[in-house]
């Protein structure tokens, strides 16, 4: 590849990136606009819809055979149905705060997200912190301490966001399966159960959809596309720039949210947020700055290893666990060795 159409690649991953990150970071105007719909009937249509439109996108690439493959192996359905309940109650939370103004809360929650990934690598995996990153954990945990402190409320929300995420990660790090095959199982997974909780809520009660008004309707059909798109960006974003740059990105998203709480939908950042969220930029700061040195360390001791994370879900920034999850180049088979010969034997 000349130089020109490498720059173009990385351009467009750039655009690509931007675009999916961007789109997550407003998606809570999206999700103001259908408050009229419960959260939980819409995270119910989000299901479906996006079942649907993962069954096309599915089939448009000829990616079933290895949809098929997943479904048929036990050990994969078992941790993707694990994950799929686990990012249904995130998205709960998540349109939630959405609907009742909470986006401030939920924005913090994904940017602290990195370093509770941190500290599950350390409980877990067995990582080891360089001194960067204990300085930035130490320093965003004095924020989050601070807030709860200061406004005399634990900031619940932000912390069951980050940590049921994380848990996803998790759980998703060592499913093998990519980003759109993942969540189109899980889509799957979840539809049935989706499908027959809006029967069981039009028979006892009634639904929003198709009670309201038909812009509704067609705002709760578009949850598909919502979920979707940024997803197929961000898995032609993976492909074309490096981790570290996906990485620094991913912080858009919630600092959009956040742009958007206080600006669109009025609510207060107020000196006690400042500190807090100046306290938790700073340990980001941090530890962004000692990824992006690690990595260039990294490269100078070898070639860097091949990018195949995908984002697991179309509504949050990518997860560490995802980041972290890469594939090294296969060592080529050693030639066998020659028997050994005893003693007097002839060639």
């Amino acid at each position: 590849m000349g130089v020109d159409a490498h720059r173009s690649h990385v351009r467009s991953g750039l655009l690509y990136a931007v675009a999916a990150y961007g789109w997550w970071g407003l998606v809570p105007l999206y999700f103001y606009a259908v408050k009229a719909c419960p959260a939980q009937e819409l995270v119910a249509h989000r299901i479906l819809w996006s079942a649907l439109l993962l069954a096309v996108v599915v089939s448009v690439f000829h990616r079933w055979p290895e949809v098929v493959t997943a479904i048929h192996t036990r050990k994969t359905v078992l941790m993707l149905f694990a994950s799929a309940y686990l990012v249904a109650g995130n998205w709960y939370l998540y349109v939630w705060c959405a609907t009742h103004e909470h986006i401030m809360e939920a924005s913090l929650g994904y940017f602290i997200l990195p370093l509770v990934n941190v500290i599950a690598g350390l409980m877990l995996f067995g990582d080891r912190l360089r001194w960067a990153q204990a300085a930035a954990l130490l320093i965003a945990t004095a924020g989050v301490v601070y807030m709860a402190v200061s406004v005399g409320e634990f900031p619940w929300i932000g912390i069951v966001l980050a940590v049921s995420f994380a848990l996803y990660g998790i759980v998703r790090k060592v499913v093998p399966v990519d980003g759109v095959i993942g969540l189109t199982v899980e889509s799957f997974l979840l539809a049935p159960v989706a499908g027959w909780l809006l029967v069981y809520w039009e028979l006892n009660g009634g639904l929003a959809f198709g009670h309201t008004s038909r812009q509704l309707d067609w705002l709760i059909a578009l949850s598909g596309v919502v979920t979707t798109v940024p997803l197929v960006c961000f898995a032609q974003a993976v492909r074309k720039v490096s981790l570290v740059t996906i990485g620094v990105l991913q912080y858009l998203s919630p600092t959009l949210q956040l742009v958007v709480a206080v600006t669109a939908f009025g609510e207060r950042f107020e000196r006690n947020h400042q500190v807090s969220f100046g306290l938790i930029w700073l340990g980001l700061a941090i530890y962004a700055v000692d990824t992006v040195r690690a990595a260039a360390r990294k490269h100078l001791e070898g070639p860097a290893p091949e990018p195949v994370p995908e984002p697991i879900d179309g509504g949050v920034p990518l997860t560490d666990s995802q980041l972290l999850d890469v594939r090294s180049p296969p060592r080529p088979p050693r030639p066998p060795r020659p028997p050994r010969r005893g003693p007097g034997a002839t060639p």
